[in-house]
C-alpha cells in the first residue's frame, strides 16, 4: 500500500530543504545540532493485509541530534505474538507555523524476527510512515502514526504490513 513512498517523501523534502536552509553554513549541509530528545510510546493496529490485524506496541527513541534537517532515531515494536522490529533511521519534522501542529516522516532500516507470527519474508525489514501530530509548549506530543514495514523487495516473498498508531512522545530534557 504504502510501500517505500514515505521513504521517498523523507529524501525529497529532507533534501530540499537541506539545499534551501543549511548549505553554506559554516557547519555545511549536513552539520550536526542539538534538537530535544524525545522517548516515545505507541499502542495500534497492524492493519489487515495478508497478516490478520493484531495489536503492536512501538517503542522510539529520538537521539536529540539533527544532521542538517534530518534527525535519528532508535525503535523497537513488539506485536501480539511476539514478532518484533528493531531499527535506527532518519526522522524530517515539517512543522505547521506556530501552531504546534507537525507532521514528522521517519524511514529506518532494522531486523525483524517473525517470532512464529507473521511472516515479513527475511530478517532485514524497513519501516517508513508519516506521524501527524501536536506538540503542547511543554513539548509533548500526542499523534496518529501511519507506517509501512517490508523487507523492500531484497527477498523472494515481499509480502509487507501496514499499522496505525496513537503515539504519546515525551521530552526527555
Amino acid at each position: 500500500m504504502a510501500d517505500g513512498t514515505f521513504a521517498a517523501l523523507l529524501f525529497i523534502l529532507g533534501m530540499t530543504d537541506m539545499s534551501m536552509n543549511h548549505c553554506g553554513t559554516v557547519d555545511g549541509c549536513l552539520g550536526s545540532s542539538q534538537t530535544t530528545p524525545r522517548f516515545a510510546i505507541s499502542g495500534g493496529q497492524v492493519l489487515e493485509r495478508r497478516a490478520d490485524a493484531a495489536p503492536e506496541v512501538y517503542l522510539r527513541y529520538d537521539l536529540g541530534q539533527k544532521r542538517g534537517p534530518f534527525g535519528t532515531a532508535a525503535g523497537l515494536s513488539v506485536g501480539e505474538k511476539g514478532e518484533a522490529w528493531v531499527g535506527f533511521g532518519a526522522t524530517y519534522t515539517i512543522p505547521f507555523g506556530q501552531t504546534g501542529a507537525y507532521a514528522e516522516l521517519h524511514a529506518m532500516p532494522g531486523l525483524y524476527f517473525d517470532n512464529g507470527g507473521f511472516d515479513l519474508g527475511g530478517t532485514v525489514a524497513f519501516r517508513s510512515g508519516l506521524e501527524l501530530g501536536y506538540e503542547t509548549a511543554r513539548g509533548w506530543r500526542w499523534a496518529l502514526s501511519y507506517d509501512h514495514r517490508s523487507n523492500a523487495g531484497i527477498y523472494d516473498e515481499n509480502p509487507g504490513v501496514e499499522t496505525v498508531q496513537i503515539r504519546l512522545s515525551v521530552p526527555l530534557n
